[in-house]
């Protein structure tokens, strides 16, 4: 299972990788991590959010399903949804395969919130526990 050092992470197994200042409106980009698709097995579609739609910490504002379940993607930060991966579309596998990197899910122009954020040491211990 990979871990990257350079992302944040949820106990709720998204990532986010922050580009700027949290509260002046940095971006951040967000998915799901290796876990959570390992768990999910193979991804056939994804919902993404709609551009422009305004989300709250701790919303549900995508959802992943697979073959053995639905299971909603939870906003880690707050804020207003300015791109979509659009190419999970067609390719919504591409969340197993290549989950930090052509797998993300959606950018939000951040507006100051956070959920609990984990670093990759603190992900690992959780996941081993």
């Amino acid at each position: 299972m990979t871990i990257p050092v350079d992302l944040k992470y949820t106990k709720e197994h998204e990532w986010v990788r922050i580009e700027g200042e949290i509260a002046e409106g940095g971006t951040a980009t967000c998915g799901i991590s290796d876990h959570a698709q390992e768990a999910l097995g193979d991804i056939v579609f994804v919902e993404l959010p709609e551009i422009g739609r305004i989300i709250t910490v701790g919303e549900a504002f995508a959802v992943v399903e697979s073959v053995k379940a639905v299971s909603d993607v939870y906003a880690v930060v707050a804020g207003e949804v300015v791109e979509v991966n659009e190419a999970l579309e067609a390719e919504p596998e591409k969340v197993n395969t290549d989950c930090y990197g052509g797998g993300w899910i959606a950018k939000i122009k951040m507006s100051g919130d956070t959920v609990e954020l984990l670093d990759e040491a603190a992900y690992t211990t959780f996941l081993e526990e």
